[in-house]
Protein backbone atom coordinates (compact mmCIF):
# COMPACT_ATOMS: atom_id res chain seq x y z
CA UNK A 1 0.00 0.00 0.00
CA UNK A 2 2.05 3.05 -1.22
CA UNK A 3 1.76 6.63 -0.01
CA UNK A 4 -1.39 8.55 -1.39
CA UNK A 5 0.51 11.29 -2.12
CA UNK A 6 4.01 12.91 -1.63
CA UNK A 7 5.01 15.17 1.25
CA UNK A 8 8.24 14.72 1.09
CA UNK A 9 11.39 15.23 -1.61
CA UNK A 10 14.72 15.12 -0.94
CA UNK A 11 16.51 17.04 -3.70
CA UNK A 12 20.46 17.74 -2.97
CA UNK A 13 21.45 20.24 -1.54
CA UNK A 14 17.80 21.15 -0.59
CA UNK A 15 15.28 19.11 1.32
CA UNK A 16 11.48 20.56 0.00
CA UNK A 17 8.56 19.66 2.23
CA UNK A 18 4.92 20.32 1.48
CA UNK A 19 4.29 23.25 4.08
CA UNK A 20 1.16 21.79 6.34
CA UNK A 21 0.59 25.05 7.83
CA UNK A 22 -1.14 25.88 4.70
CA UNK A 23 -3.40 23.07 4.57
CA UNK A 24 -6.09 21.96 3.47
CA UNK A 25 -6.50 24.97 1.42
CA UNK A 26 -3.09 25.61 0.17
CA UNK A 27 -0.56 22.84 -1.22
CA UNK A 28 2.65 24.66 -1.11
CA UNK A 29 6.08 23.66 -0.95
CA UNK A 30 8.67 24.71 1.00
CA UNK A 31 12.50 24.17 -0.04
CA UNK A 32 14.74 23.95 2.98
CA UNK A 33 18.73 24.64 2.06
CA UNK A 34 19.96 25.71 5.84
CA UNK A 35 19.18 24.97 9.15
CA UNK A 36 17.74 27.90 10.06
CA UNK A 37 15.12 27.36 7.73
CA UNK A 38 14.51 23.77 8.41
CA UNK A 39 14.60 24.97 12.72
CA UNK A 40 11.63 27.57 11.69
CA UNK A 41 9.07 24.99 9.93
CA UNK A 42 9.92 22.84 12.04
CA UNK A 43 8.72 25.19 15.29
CA UNK A 44 5.93 26.51 13.57
CA UNK A 45 5.00 22.84 12.14
CA UNK A 46 5.18 23.51 8.80
CA UNK A 47 6.32 19.94 9.04
CA UNK A 48 5.55 17.82 11.69
CA UNK A 49 4.23 14.47 12.49
CA UNK A 50 7.46 12.41 14.70
CA UNK A 51 8.93 9.98 12.10
CA UNK A 52 8.55 12.43 9.43
CA UNK A 53 10.51 15.26 11.63
CA UNK A 54 13.40 12.09 12.28
CA UNK A 55 13.34 11.98 8.73
CA UNK A 56 13.88 15.91 8.53
CA UNK A 57 16.49 15.86 11.57
CA UNK A 58 18.96 13.87 9.15
CA UNK A 59 18.05 16.08 6.16
CA UNK A 60 19.27 18.80 8.40
CA UNK A 61 22.45 16.67 9.20
CA UNK A 62 22.84 16.02 5.15
CA UNK A 63 22.37 20.26 4.55
CA UNK A 64 24.68 21.59 7.52
CA UNK A 65 27.10 18.56 5.52
CA UNK A 66 27.03 20.64 2.46
CA UNK A 67 28.73 23.22 3.84
CA UNK A 68 31.11 21.90 6.52
CA UNK A 69 31.60 18.27 6.88
CA UNK A 70 33.87 18.39 9.16
CA UNK A 71 32.94 16.39 11.99
CA UNK A 72 32.83 19.21 14.96
CA UNK A 73 30.18 20.77 12.94
CA UNK A 74 27.77 17.63 12.20
CA UNK A 75 27.62 17.00 15.50
CA UNK A 76 26.75 20.73 16.40
CA UNK A 77 24.10 20.53 13.67
CA UNK A 78 23.12 17.25 15.13
CA UNK A 79 22.85 18.51 18.42
CA UNK A 80 20.76 21.63 17.20
CA UNK A 81 18.24 20.06 15.83
CA UNK A 82 17.33 18.14 18.16
CA UNK A 83 16.93 21.05 20.50
CA UNK A 84 13.99 22.36 18.51
CA UNK A 85 11.45 19.83 19.91
CA UNK A 86 12.43 17.98 22.49
CA UNK A 87 9.36 15.44 23.13
CA UNK A 88 9.27 14.03 19.85
CA UNK A 89 12.10 12.06 20.27
CA UNK A 90 12.93 11.01 16.25
CA UNK A 91 13.49 13.98 15.59
CA UNK A 92 17.15 14.39 17.81
CA UNK A 93 17.69 10.43 16.51
CA UNK A 94 17.30 10.94 13.14
CA UNK A 95 19.83 13.76 13.67
CA UNK A 96 21.83 11.60 15.73
CA UNK A 97 22.15 8.54 13.80
CA UNK A 98 22.38 10.02 10.47
CA UNK A 99 25.48 12.05 12.16
CA UNK A 100 26.95 8.71 13.59
CA UNK A 101 26.30 6.73 10.03
CA UNK A 102 28.69 9.47 8.32
CA UNK A 103 31.18 10.54 10.49
CA UNK A 104 32.97 7.58 9.45
CA UNK A 105 33.79 8.25 6.09
CA UNK A 106 35.93 10.59 4.33
CA UNK A 107 34.61 14.49 5.11
CA UNK A 108 34.40 14.82 1.16
CA UNK A 109 32.37 11.60 0.53
CA UNK A 110 30.12 13.03 4.12
CA UNK A 111 27.39 15.19 2.36
CA UNK A 112 26.60 12.42 -0.15
CA UNK A 113 26.53 9.49 2.51
CA UNK A 114 24.11 11.84 4.15
CA UNK A 115 21.84 11.76 1.46
CA UNK A 116 22.29 8.10 0.70
CA UNK A 117 21.58 7.99 4.30
CA UNK A 118 18.09 9.96 3.96
CA UNK A 119 17.23 8.08 1.17
CA UNK A 120 17.49 4.71 2.54
CA UNK A 121 15.51 6.45 6.48
CA UNK A 122 12.52 7.07 4.02
CA UNK A 123 12.18 3.81 2.21
CA UNK A 124 12.43 2.08 5.91
CA UNK A 125 10.17 4.28 6.96
CA UNK A 126 7.56 3.55 4.27
CA UNK A 127 7.98 -0.24 4.92
CA UNK A 128 7.57 0.03 8.56
CA UNK A 129 4.36 2.02 7.80
CA UNK A 130 2.91 -0.93 5.88
CA UNK A 131 4.50 -3.11 8.40
CA UNK A 132 2.34 -1.28 11.10
CA UNK A 133 -0.91 -1.62 9.24
CA UNK A 134 -0.57 -5.24 9.02
CA UNK A 135 -0.02 -5.56 12.34
CA UNK A 136 -2.95 -3.26 13.64
CA UNK A 137 -5.27 -5.34 11.46
CA UNK A 138 -4.42 -8.52 13.89
CA UNK A 139 -6.02 -6.40 17.20
CA UNK A 140 -8.14 -3.53 15.68
CA UNK A 141 -12.00 -4.92 16.23
CA UNK A 142 -13.79 -4.42 13.24
CA UNK A 143 -16.11 -1.12 13.38
CA UNK A 144 -15.36 2.11 13.07
CA UNK A 145 -12.66 4.02 15.08
CA UNK A 146 -11.62 7.59 16.69
CA UNK A 147 -8.56 9.14 16.39
CA UNK A 148 -6.76 12.34 17.03
CA UNK A 149 -4.37 14.44 15.54
CA UNK A 150 -2.55 13.68 12.43
CA UNK A 151 -0.76 10.18 11.94
CA UNK A 152 -1.11 9.67 8.41
CA UNK A 153 1.18 10.18 5.46
CA UNK A 154 1.51 13.91 6.91
CA UNK A 155 3.76 12.70 9.38
CA UNK A 156 5.63 9.73 8.03
CA UNK A 157 5.82 10.28 4.47
CA UNK A 158 4.64 6.76 3.71
CA UNK A 159 0.54 6.05 4.87
CA UNK A 160 0.93 6.12 8.51
CA UNK A 161 0.99 5.12 11.60
CA UNK A 162 -2.33 4.94 13.48
CA UNK A 163 -3.78 6.32 10.26
CA UNK A 164 -2.31 3.86 8.30
CA UNK A 165 -4.04 1.12 10.44
CA UNK A 166 -7.18 2.54 9.38
CA UNK A 167 -6.20 2.92 5.68
CA UNK A 168 -5.71 -0.89 5.56
CA UNK A 169 -8.94 -1.42 8.10
CA UNK A 170 -11.11 0.25 5.35
CA UNK A 171 -9.41 -1.65 2.32
CA UNK A 172 -10.21 -4.96 4.13
CA UNK A 173 -13.65 -3.59 4.87
CA UNK A 174 -13.27 -3.10 8.57
CA UNK A 175 -14.35 -0.36 8.62
CA UNK A 176 -16.98 2.39 6.97
CA UNK A 177 -15.82 5.88 8.38
CA UNK A 178 -13.31 7.42 10.66
CA UNK A 179 -13.94 9.48 13.36
CA UNK A 180 -11.53 12.67 14.31
CA UNK A 181 -11.06 15.33 16.97
CA UNK A 182 -10.22 18.95 15.33
CA UNK A 183 -7.37 18.44 17.90
CA UNK A 184 -6.71 21.98 19.73
CA UNK A 185 -5.37 24.43 19.49
CA UNK A 186 -3.86 23.84 16.15
CA UNK A 187 -6.70 21.95 14.52
CA UNK A 188 -4.31 19.55 13.22
CA UNK A 189 -7.49 16.64 12.92
CA UNK A 190 -9.86 18.75 11.02
CA UNK A 191 -6.96 20.93 8.90
CA UNK A 192 -4.99 17.94 7.71
CA UNK A 193 -6.38 14.19 8.91
CA UNK A 194 -9.38 14.88 7.71
CA UNK A 195 -7.78 16.18 4.16
CA UNK A 196 -5.83 13.30 3.78
CA UNK A 197 -9.18 10.61 4.49
CA UNK A 198 -10.80 12.73 1.73
CA UNK A 199 -7.92 12.46 -0.73
CA UNK A 200 -8.12 8.49 -0.15
CA UNK A 201 -11.54 8.28 -0.26
CA UNK A 202 -12.72 7.49 3.58
CA UNK A 203 -15.58 8.62 4.71
CA UNK A 204 -14.67 10.82 7.84
CA UNK A 205 -16.69 12.42 10.50
CA UNK A 206 -15.26 15.45 12.26
CA UNK A 207 -16.33 16.50 15.96
CA UNK A 208 -15.02 18.82 18.25
CA UNK A 209 -12.33 17.32 21.02
CA UNK A 210 -15.05 18.08 23.78
CA UNK A 211 -17.23 15.65 22.26
CA UNK A 212 -14.76 12.90 22.33
CA UNK A 213 -16.28 11.12 25.21
CA UNK A 214 -19.30 11.39 24.40
CA UNK A 215 -19.12 9.77 21.17
CA UNK A 216 -16.62 6.97 22.80
CA UNK A 217 -20.21 6.36 25.51
CA UNK A 218 -22.09 6.28 22.41
CA UNK A 219 -21.22 2.94 21.16
CA UNK A 220 -20.59 4.22 17.69
CA UNK A 221 -16.76 3.41 17.75
CA UNK A 222 -15.43 -0.22 18.15
CA UNK A 223 -11.63 1.33 19.65
CA UNK A 224 -9.44 4.47 19.38
CA UNK A 225 -5.95 4.70 17.42
CA UNK A 226 -3.39 7.32 18.10
CA UNK A 227 0.23 7.76 17.10
CA UNK A 228 2.89 8.44 19.76
CA UNK A 229 6.20 10.49 20.16
CA UNK A 230 7.26 8.96 23.10
CA UNK A 231 7.06 5.89 24.25
CA UNK A 232 9.08 5.28 27.59
CA UNK A 233 10.08 1.59 28.68
CA UNK A 234 7.07 1.09 30.71
CA UNK A 235 4.53 1.29 27.78
CA UNK A 236 3.83 4.82 29.20
CA UNK A 237 3.29 7.02 26.04
CA UNK A 238 3.51 10.84 25.05
CA UNK A 239 1.08 12.54 22.28
CA UNK A 240 -0.65 15.26 21.03
CA UNK A 241 -1.85 16.57 24.18
CA UNK A 242 -5.42 15.45 24.29
CA UNK A 243 -4.74 11.76 23.75
CA UNK A 244 -4.64 11.33 27.79
CA UNK A 245 -8.80 12.34 27.84
CA UNK A 246 -9.38 10.16 24.78
CA UNK A 247 -7.95 7.03 26.83
CA UNK A 248 -9.50 8.06 30.04
CA UNK A 249 -13.14 8.56 28.25
CA UNK A 250 -12.15 5.34 26.55
CA UNK A 251 -11.62 3.10 29.13
CA UNK A 252 -14.57 4.43 31.65
CA UNK A 253 -16.78 3.13 28.37
CA UNK A 254 -15.14 0.13 27.76
CA UNK A 255 -13.55 0.86 24.55
CA UNK A 256 -10.05 -0.49 23.62
CA UNK A 257 -6.94 2.38 22.92
CA UNK A 258 -4.33 1.46 20.81
CA UNK A 259 -1.17 2.98 20.29
CA UNK A 260 0.43 2.62 16.54
CA UNK A 261 3.85 3.80 16.31
CA UNK A 262 7.25 2.93 14.89
CA UNK A 263 10.00 0.88 17.32
CA UNK A 264 12.31 4.05 16.98
CA UNK A 265 9.56 5.77 19.01
CA UNK A 266 10.43 4.22 22.34
CA UNK A 267 13.27 5.43 23.78
CA UNK A 268 15.51 3.19 25.79
CA UNK A 269 16.76 6.59 28.55
CA UNK A 270 12.67 6.54 29.57
CA UNK A 271 12.15 4.39 32.29
CA UNK A 272 8.28 5.80 32.71
CA UNK A 273 6.19 8.90 31.43
CA UNK A 274 7.91 11.30 34.12
CA UNK A 275 10.72 11.32 31.98
CA UNK A 276 9.55 11.95 28.98
CA UNK A 277 10.07 16.17 28.37
CA UNK A 278 6.95 18.25 27.34
CA UNK A 279 7.10 20.95 25.14
CA UNK A 280 4.94 23.45 26.09
CA UNK A 281 3.81 26.44 23.60
CA UNK A 282 2.98 29.72 22.71
CA UNK A 283 0.14 31.36 24.91
CA UNK A 284 -0.65 33.02 21.32
CA UNK A 285 -2.35 29.16 19.93
CA UNK A 286 -4.36 29.07 22.67
CA UNK A 287 -6.14 32.62 22.53
CA UNK A 288 -6.67 32.81 18.77
CA UNK A 289 -6.45 30.87 15.77
CA UNK A 290 -5.00 32.16 11.67
CA UNK A 291 -4.42 35.74 12.75
CA UNK A 292 -7.81 36.20 14.59
CA UNK A 293 -7.76 37.00 18.44
CA UNK A 294 -11.06 35.36 20.20
CA UNK A 295 -10.02 36.15 24.38
CA UNK A 296 -8.63 39.31 25.40
CA UNK A 297 -5.46 40.50 24.71
CA UNK A 298 -4.16 41.13 28.44
CA UNK A 299 -5.22 39.74 32.02
CA UNK A 300 -4.70 36.07 31.19
CA UNK A 301 -2.52 33.65 31.00
CA UNK A 302 -2.20 30.07 29.01
CA UNK A 303 -1.41 26.84 29.86
CA UNK A 304 -0.45 25.28 26.74
CA UNK A 305 1.52 21.84 27.12
CA UNK A 306 1.79 20.42 23.22
CA UNK A 307 1.97 17.21 24.44
CA UNK A 308 0.29 14.97 27.31
CA UNK A 309 1.29 11.41 29.09
CA UNK A 310 -1.26 8.55 28.92
CA UNK A 311 -0.27 5.80 31.65
CA UNK A 312 0.81 2.23 30.30
CA UNK A 313 -2.72 1.11 32.39
CA UNK A 314 -4.82 2.90 30.14
CA UNK A 315 -3.49 1.40 26.63
CA UNK A 316 -4.70 -1.90 25.82
CA UNK A 317 -1.81 -2.56 22.84
CA UNK A 318 0.75 -1.16 21.08
CA UNK A 319 1.50 -1.55 17.27
CA UNK A 320 4.99 -1.87 15.83
CA UNK A 321 6.00 -3.02 13.02
CA UNK A 322 8.15 -5.40 14.90
CA UNK A 323 4.50 -6.88 16.16
CA UNK A 324 1.80 -5.90 18.78
CA UNK A 325 2.78 -5.66 22.53
CA UNK A 326 0.99 -6.04 24.98
CA UNK A 327 0.50 -5.32 29.25
CA UNK A 328 2.87 -5.83 30.91
CA UNK A 329 4.47 -3.64 28.30
CA UNK A 330 8.33 -3.56 29.79
CA UNK A 331 9.38 -7.18 29.07
CA UNK A 332 8.17 -6.70 24.97
CA UNK A 333 9.48 -3.23 24.72
CA UNK A 334 13.01 -4.53 26.14
CA UNK A 335 12.94 -6.78 23.68
CA UNK A 336 11.53 -4.81 20.73
CA UNK A 337 14.37 -2.21 22.03
CA UNK A 338 17.01 -4.93 22.51
CA UNK A 339 17.05 -5.88 18.62
CA UNK A 340 16.46 -2.51 16.78
CA UNK A 341 19.51 -1.93 14.56
CA UNK A 342 22.53 0.68 15.43
CA UNK A 343 21.23 3.35 12.88
CA UNK A 344 18.57 3.57 10.42
CA UNK A 345 18.97 2.85 6.95
CA UNK A 346 21.13 -0.32 7.57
Amino acid sequence: MAAPFPVIALERPALRVLDQSRLPHEEHWLTIGDLETLEEAIRSLRVRGAPLLGLCGAAGVAIAAERDPGEAAIREAAARIGRVRPTAVELATGAACCAAAVLGQAAEERAAAAWAFCAAYLARRQAEDEAIARNGLTVLPPGDVLTHCNTGTLATGGIGTALGVVRAAFAAGRLARCYVTETRPLLQGARLTTWELVKSGIPAVLLPDTAAAALAASGRVSAVVTGADRIALNGDTANKVGTLGLALAAAHAGVPFFIAAPVSTIDPGCADGSAIPIEFRSAEEVGGFGGQRWSPDVGIEAWNPAFDVTPASLIAAIITERGVVRPPYGPGLQALVAYTPAGFGT
